[in-house]
């Protein structure tokens, strides 16, 4: 495994090393570089510290593991690959991915998953292992997102606003949501055995990464949230 001690570097240093290496790199002394990995195709990126903003940004085949803490925007619009972070994240993870998958063993920022789209034969996933913040799947438009409220802080699963102008994909939370509010133009309902048959090999990977008991955690019940199919945000983004 090749080292790189990012502690004097800044984003572009460390950026034009990590090109420079294919295969196994581990970044000691991270804080706060951004764009650590944008566009990697392949190979296994560990950090250990704390990446900036945009980690994993156009992503594209390779696996990154953090660590640590992460910023805002880790997964934008990645195409594919992997992203495990080992801690919590900030705003907007996985703005409008397409393919690949996050797992996060903490909690989430405010508007993760927002813009996320289903591409081709890619099925995006945003595995989320606390809690999440407001506006969680904003205009989501396919992939799939997957809280668990595993954290013990207390927080709800989720915060305020959930699935604003959501009209394609599905959100799965590990709860009844007997009192969240939702919009109008969305769907909450028990998720069907098929549905938990599907998540579960997220929860799988998740328990393999951070640990946890998997049958446990899929014992709980689970709430799925779609658009409903009268939703006007769709119309918006299909052309007649």
């Amino acid at each position: 495994m090749f080292h790189i001690d990012a502690s004097q570097l800044d984003h572009r240093q460390l950026n034009e090393q990590i090109q420079h290496h294919s295969g196994e790199l581990l970044i000691t002394g991270c804080l706060g570089q951004r764009f650590i990995g944008a566009g990697a195709e392949q190979g296994h990126l560990e950090i250990a510290g704390t990446p900036g903003n945009a980690l994993g940004a156009y992503l594209n085949g390779a696996c990154i593991e953090v660590r640590g803490n992460a910023q805002d925007a880790v997964g934008d619009t990645m195409n594919d690959g992997r992203i495990i972070v080992h801690g919590s994240i900030g705003d907007a993870a996985g703005y409008a991915m397409r393919g690949g998958e996050i797992y996060v063993q903490g909690d989430a920022g405010y508007r993760a998953g927002i813009h996320m789209k289903a591409y081709g034969d890619k099925l995006p996933a945003l595995v989320i292992g606390g809690a999440a913040g407001s506006f969680l799947g904003e205009y989501q438009a396919g992939g799939v997102i997957l809280v668990l409220g595993l954290s013990k802080t207390g927080r709800p699963i989720v915060s305020n606003f959930p699935c604003t102008g959501m009209h394609g994909g599905k959100l799965y939370l590990r709860s009844d949501c007997r009192d969240l509010l939702l919009p109008e133009q969305v769907e909450a309902r028990p998720a069907s055995e098929e549905e938990r048959a599907g998540i579960g090999r997220y929860v799988r990977n998740y328990c393999a990464y951070f640990g946890g008991d998997q049958d446990e955690i899929m014992a709980s019940p689970y709430t799925v949230i779609t658009p409903d199919t009268k939703n006007p945000y769709r119309q918006m983004y299909v052309l007649n």
